[in-house]
């Protein structure tokens, strides 16, 4: 049992069979059963991890859209990753939920990993002390934050299904170790089990959830469920504590199973004494109160935490920008204008507003002339029609009407929207009642020509304009992946004639299934898609405004169909003619700054023909703003790469993400990251840990101080400026397989020009252990630090002796 619940037991022995039953599954999608009698209310639970979107996935209650888990892991910063934590208890808080399902903490395995963008990192050591910091900034707000998914959920291929195969030692010293941090450093008072299997046995009915979870690391929360991945009963002795959603079918028979011996009562008890405790420290059960959160101004925190996940990755000195000399600029891309401020599929929220990089060009260069040129296609499908051009038929307000349907054609339910891309996942739309659902609006293009109109979705539709009918079909679904054809479905659309100016009726009528284990949710976007203008033209186009302008600014980037939840990448490139683009940019000789949107490495062969490269990576709904004030110098490109970048994708040492007979295996071992980089000794394009500034620095002295390394640094340049000290251990001949070198510690500090300073970076000898098979095991003898500001650049040593 757990001993600090049980103040809880008098609740608990109040409780019928049937009452704790239904308390371990959910009530629905996103709430946990009430139970007044005892003065349990629901608490809510909300996908994170970057923003909360809360119960509803609904425009008219927007949330605060924060950088991406890549970007946030980009900036090395533990007291970021504490603010970031307490900005979402905050939201959560305002929305009035009880458990945010984040931190995502998977490590990148692969570059190819679908869910990249969502993870912080390829390295255990920078991912745990992050992910403890957000826990614990997270939790002092009163809010339970759920770090996932436990544990080797690496990839999205087959991912319901997959057995990793990985052996103990990479498993505890790779794997599991963020979790490690989240729950003994930041005490987690929830923790999410994956879909997948690790060495033949699903992880909600895996010995892992008690070894090491809850006896080596002393875990007394609750272990949550990935949506619908309880399979049976078999889940209730493996201390999977909470199904969801609920009730969940697999533990429909829980209080039989009980009456008949094939399910103990005291593991049943357990959960329940768990989540009386978990809602006692949330504030939902009797007179207990969360902890009061502090008052954050979100989009100017989202903007901060941008800027210091911005890597600038090359400079030839043409950055920062100087605006009092500039008279014009040419902003080329998609990704300029319609920016990716956040991955897809179940970490997407709604915010109210999005900067795009040219939104925030243009408003910090108010005296030059910014000029725009698509320059390439990066969408695929239909993207949602801008609101300004919509009106509701009904009310007359921007938006549309939508109504649901009964089999026999009558009204269960109407709401008015204001999105034509919308997901129903819990809230109040009678889903699984409905046999037809309608969208209705007026659209008013602001151009004459030919438009792709269409929808997106899993369901047949019928496109009507004007009454008549032009399209009725049904999108193809590729793969299983339920997850993936519901949060990213595909498109299909037609050509339709329009006049700038004139309204046009649009309605589809989506017709859908009452079976399946989306049953209760529904995903639809009726939308344009793309121009079809030849890509030779386009890029002409964006040379040619280029040829004209002081400095062109290239935002390239990947798409829905590149990174998202539900399936993984294929390649490493820029989707469509992206990286002719910039080819063609740079050829005009004007000084070409790229600006990266993607949430995980691309590959950029262009990257030594252009005047500087910036990864702004998935930056949140300010991305535009922070992408400003790194290129105009209002502020210091803050970030440094948590994950190797490659020249191309046959360089990557690990590339493997499809299971093989349903098994994907390990092989590499501990050599993940930059380690399988410097295992191979091959070079990347650019290397863990890097990032530079706009000042010059000295590495000036290292030295062991009981147990801490003290590093002092000099900002020799002529601004002020931010530096990353990394410290990574090496073990020359050491007895047992290594990393040639690994990450140890590391941290921030902020230097004004001239100045110097020092700091202190802790280093207990378990940094240095390795799994032995049965316990954690430190080699005697000496080992070097090597410390500077990345993986390849270290410009100090220092011997630290460590003894029997």
């Amino acid at each position: 049992m757990t001993a600090a619940a049980d103040h809880l037991r008098p609740l608990l022995e109040k409780l019928t069979l049937e009452q704790k039953a239904a308390l371990v599954q959910g009530a629905d999608f996103w709430t946990t059963v009430p139970l007044p009698e005892i003065g349990l209310r629901a608490m809510t639970l909300s996908d994170g991890p970057a923003g909360v979107r809360g119960p509803r996935w609904d425009e008219r209650e927007p949330s605060l859209n924060l950088p991406s888990g890549s970007a946030l892991a980009a900036s090395w910063d533990a007291g970021l990753a504490y603010r970031y934590g307490a900005a979402a208890a905050a939201e959560a808080r305002a929305k009035n939920v009880d458990v945010v399902l984040g931190p995502t903490i998977n490590l990148h395995r692969s570059p190819l990993g679908g869910r990249h963008f969502e993870c912080f990192s390829e390295d255990p050591q920078l991912s745990g002390e992050l992910a403890a910091a957000y826990v614990a900034g997270m939790q002092d707000g009163g809010v339970a934050a759920c770090p996932k998914h436990y544990v080797a959920n690496d990839s999205e291929t087959d991912r319901f299904t997959v057995d990793v195969r990985v052996d103990d030692r990479a498993l505890r010293e790779l794997y599991l170790a963020p979790f490690e941090r989240a729950v003994t450093d930041a005490h987690a008072w929830t923790i999410m089990s994956s879909y997948n299997s690790v060495d033949g046995v699903t992880m909600t009915e895996n010995d892992l959830l008690e070894t090491p979870l809850n006896t080596d690391w002393g875990f007394d929360g609750v272990v949550i469920s990935d949506w619908t991945a309880v399979r049976s009963l078999d889940a209730v002795a493996a201390a999977q504590d909470l199904a969801m959603p609920g009730p969940a079918p697999a533990w429909a028979e829980l209080a039989d199973a009980v009456r008949d011996g094939r399910v103990q009562e005291a593991d049943l008890d357990r959960k329940v004494l768990r989540l009386l405790l978990l809602a006692e420290r949330v504030g939902a059960l009797g007179d207990s109160a969360p902890a009061a959160t502090d008052e954050i101004d979100g989009p100017a925190f989202a903007r901060e935490a941008a800027v210091a996940g911005t890597v600038l990755l090359r400079n030839d000195g043409t950055l920062p920008l100087n605006p009092a000399s500039l008279r014009s600029v040419a902003v080329i891309g998609q990704n300029a204008r319609d920016a990716r401020t956040q991955g897809g599929g179940s970490a997407t929220v709604v915010p109210a507003h999005v900067v795009s990089p040219l939104d925030g060009l243009s408003a910090a260069l108010p005296g030059v002339e910014v000029s725009y040129e698509l320059g390439a296609l990066v969408q695929e499908g239909v993207a949602e029609i801008p609101l300004a051009q919509l009106q509701n038929p009904v009310t007359g307000e921007p938006g549309l009407r939508v109504r649901f349907l009964d089999a026999e054609g009558t009204e269960l339910f109407a709401e008015d929207r204001r999105s034509t891309a919308l997901v129903w996942f819990g809230g109040d739309a009678p889903i699984e009642a409905s046999r037809t659902v309608i969208f209705e609006t007026r659209f008013t293009p602001d151009e004459s020509g030919t438009i792709e109109l269409g929808f997106a979705g899993a369901n047949h539709g019928r496109l009507y304009v004007d009454d008549g009918l032009v399209l009725d079909d049904s999108p193809v679904i590729e793969g299983t992946d339920l997850g993936a054809a519901f949060l990213n479905p595909p498109s299909l659309t037609t050509a339709v004639a329009v006049e700038a100016g004139v309204a046009r009726t649009v309605r589809v009528e989506f017709s859908r299934e009452a079976a399946g284990a989306l049953a209760g949710a529904l995903s639809a976007t009726v939308g344009i898609a793309p121009e079809r203008t030849p890509d030779a033209e386009l890029i002409a186009r964006a040379a040619h405004a280029a040829a004209s302008a002081d400095v062109a600014v290239v935002v390239v980037g990947t798409n829905s169909r590149v990174e998202s939840e539900g399936y993984d990448r294929t390649s490493l490139d820029l989707p469509g003619a992206q990286d002719e683009l910039v080819r063609a940019v740079a050829a005009t000789g004007t000084p070409t700054v790229v600006v990266v949107n993607a949430g995980s490495p691309v590959v950029l062969p262009w990257a030594d023909e252009v005047a500087a490269v910036v990864q702004g990576y998935f930056g949140g709904q300010e991305f535009g703003h922070a992408i400003a004030d790194i290129l105009t110098g209002a502020q210091e490109p803050g970030g440094r790469l948590p994950t190797t970048w490659p020249a191309a994708l046959a360089d990557v040492p690990v590339t493997d993400v499809t299971p093989q007979d349903g098994v994907l295996r390990y092989t590499e071992g501990i050599h993940i990251g930059y380690r399988a980089w410097l295992k191979d000794d091959a070079p990347p394009a650019f290397p863990f840990g890097h990032g530079l500034g706009y000042t010059m620095w000295s590495w000036d002295d290292a030295r062991r101080e009981g147990g801490e390394v003290a590093v002092t640094v000099t900002n020799t340049g002529a601004r002020s400026g931010k530096q990353v000290v990394q410290v990574y251990a090496e073990r020359p001949g050491s007895a047992i397989e290594r990393p040639e070198r690994w990450l140890v510690g590391f941290a921030t500090v902020r230097v004004d020009a001239g100045a110097s300073a020092t700091v202190s970076i802790g280093l207990p000898e378990r940094r240095l252990a390795h799994w032995s098979g049965e316990h954690w095991s430190v080699e005697a003898g000496t080992y070097t630090l090597r410390i500077g500001s990345s993986v390849a650049e270290l410009p100090l040593s220092l011997a630290w002796e460590v003894s029997e």
